[in-house]
């Protein structure tokens, strides 16, 4: 990390590992409870053993990085040579991560510029290779800032979950609208709006529900100029799947990334899960 501006993400982001290196983004750990173990995501609980533990409805929490934790991560990027660090975190709706950062930037050697994307997932990854390339490019920190706002502005998150059960626990999503759709036993489409998971329509079927997802990622797509991930839990056939149609339908399509959704996800949207995040380059 011997570049003037290092760039720092939350393992929210769910870069692929290829990314994570070739860039050489720091990627701060959340955290998962499961039962009365807190395990780091990323590294100490895979995406499929949290899969089974909800399947077996074990208790399952997540909870943000400490500012100590950040505090120490901001040090080792100045001690490596950092004169500056842009850290870019998932929506401060979602998760207090953001304010944890903001909270040990205020101590750091180094600037650091703390950024809300108001996204997640891929959605948020997108922004932080944005600024990765700004800053291996020589950019500053206002033009590293700039470069992930700018791509967030232009990033959209659908997601298709089985059960609005898992979000209605953790609290990220209400109640009214989670007894909804189990009363009228309706498939959910979700969105990321203004940071936060909200409603967009309610299908009737598993079937239609996933064949609208990909109508919605390909509306929005557009002309094209876009790039694509696609997210699941528990689902690698749906997800290939969608992936292989959009890879088809969408002019122009940059990269396209499938990947399964980290614990902290997972924990709040269950098995099931299918996204399309779309980024415009």
């Amino acid at each position: 990390m011997s570049r003037h501006v290092a760039i720092i993400t939350d393992s929210t982001a769910y870069l692929p590992r290829s990314a994570v290196e070739q860039h050489n983004i720091v990627t701060v750990p959340l955290t998962v409870v499961l039962g009365d173990q807190a395990l780091e995501e990323g590294t100490e609980i895979s995406a499929r053993s949290l899969a089974q533990a909800l399947q077996k409805r074990r208790s399952v929490t997540t909870s943000r990085p400490s500012p100590e934790i950040f505090a120490e991560t901001y040090r080792a990027a100045a001690e490596a040579g950092a004169k500056g660090i842009v850290s870019l975190h998932l929506s401060a709706e979602l998760s207090g991560t953001y304010d944890a950062a903001v909270l040990a930037a205020r101590d750091a050697p180094v600037p650091v510029r703390v950024v809300d994307t108001g996204m997640i997932a891929m959605a948020l990854g997108f922004c932080a290779l944005a600024a990765a390339e700004t800053a291996q490019a020589g950019g500053t920190l206002d033009e590293t800032v700039a470069a992930a706002e700018k791509r967030a502005a232009g990033t959209h998150a659908y997601f298709y979950v089985d059960t609005l059960d898992y979000l209605r626990r953790g609290g990220r999503i209400g109640a009214a609208q989670a007894l909804l759709g189990s009363a009228l036993a309706v498939k959910p489409l979700l969105q990321l709006d203004g940071g936060r998971i909200e409603m967009l329509e309610k299908v009737r079927t598993a079937s239609k529900a996933i064949a609208r997802l990909e109508e919605l990622a390909v509306e929005c797509a557009g002309a094209g100029g876009v790039d694509i991930a696609v997210h699941h839990l528990a689902a690698p056939e749906r997800a290939s799947a969608l992936a292989e149609k959009l890879r088809e339908r969408v002019p122009g399509l940059g990269e396209l990334h499938v990947s399964e959704v980290g614990a902290v996800i997972g924990a709040h949207t269950g098995p099931g899960l299918l996204g399309a995040v779309v980024s415009a380059r």
